[in-house]
């Protein structure tokens, strides 16, 4: 399982998301499940170094109790 790092906007405010998950695009149906009425602005790979010094909200943890 790789970490993608997901952009959402909603209304007028945007968010990002860290997803674990097989494929980018996984990572980003996962992301619009939790979140139908935001608009996915970017799926990256996370990158540790800049996202340990900026954290993300998580829904990996969300995300396993679903499965």
């Amino acid at each position: 399982m790789v970490k993608y790092i997901v952009g959402l906007r909603q209304e007028k405010k945007s968010k990002s998301l860290i997803v674990e998950d097989e494929n980018a695009l996984m990572a980003a149906l996962r992301a619009q499940h939790e979140y139908p009425d935001a608009t996915i602005t970017y799926v990256r790979k996370s990158n540790r170094r800049g996202d340990h010094r900026h954290p993300h909200p998580a829904l990996t943890q969300r995300s396993k109790v679903a499965r």
